[in-house]
């Protein structure tokens, strides 16, 4: 009972870390977070939009968020920061980005369209964007904002398909933001390739194969009847 006490607990200490650093570099644009135990300590690498944001003037920054990270209870941990290479296929930084523009005062269709638009544009194969919440009313409802081709269920759906979640704070209440995208360089299950096939060549090469054959059978026969004789 113990080993699974500690799965657990280190299970939820991630989840601690990743929230409490999703919160403090929101403004660089949160992508992702790696979590990684090492011999000499814990790799922490976060993915964001702008880096300089996160490392700071002279690297103050990203030394307080080491040592903050220590209180959580990382062993010796090394804090690195990479830019996100293709934002657009990034769920969880459009999913960030989108909340801080809710929070700006964008309106929440005019948001969900730029953003959609901005990513099937940049070559995704689908997207799907849901904003819910307090949207126009005192009662919460769900806005959806599909284009292109979207998986829910499978294996596909887990392992092709980017996912992402944010928050909005307004006054008058949290929306939930989630943001679900396929990448271009991923393969469906139902697409197929046409390839190109010279027939004329097919041809050539089956009828000399038949050719050979019809020889070599020939062959075969005549040795046999010499033998016989």
């Amino acid at each position: 009972m113990a080993v699974e006490r500690k799965f657990v607990q280190e299970r939820l200490k991630k989840l601690m870390v990743k929230e409490w650093i999703k919160d403090e570099v929101r403004s660089a644009g949160f992508g992702g977070v790696d979590i990684l135990r090492t011999p000499l300590g814990t790799q922490v690498t976060l993915f964001v939009e702008r880096p300089g944001l996160v490392i700071g003037k002279g690297g103050r920054r990203i030394k307080a968020l080491t040592e903050k990270l220590k209180v959580f209870g990382l062993e010796n941990p090394q804090v690195s920061v990479d830019e996100v290479e293709r934002p657009e296929f990034n769920a969880q930084l459009m999913a960030s980005l989108l909340a801080r523009a809710l929070e700006r005062g964008w309106y929440f269709r005019r948001a969900g369209y730029r953003f959609l638009y901005r990513i099937m544009e940049a070559g995704a194969k689908g997207c799907e964007i849901e904003i819910s919440g307090k949207l126009v009313s005192e009662r919460a409802r769900t806005e959806k904002f599909v284009a292109g081709t979207i998986i829910h269920t499978g294996d596909p759906a887990e392992s092709m398909v980017q996912k992402g979640f944010d928050i909005a704070v307004k006054k008058l209440g949290v929306l939930g933001v989630s943001v679900r995208i396929i990448p271009p360089d991923v393969t469906l299950p139902d697409e197929f390739e046409v390839k190109d096939v010279d027939v004329e060549k097919l041809r050539g090469e089956s009828g000399e194969d038949e050719g050979d054959k019809g020889d070599e059978q020939g062959g075969e026969v005549e040795e046999a009847e010499g033998t016989g004789a």
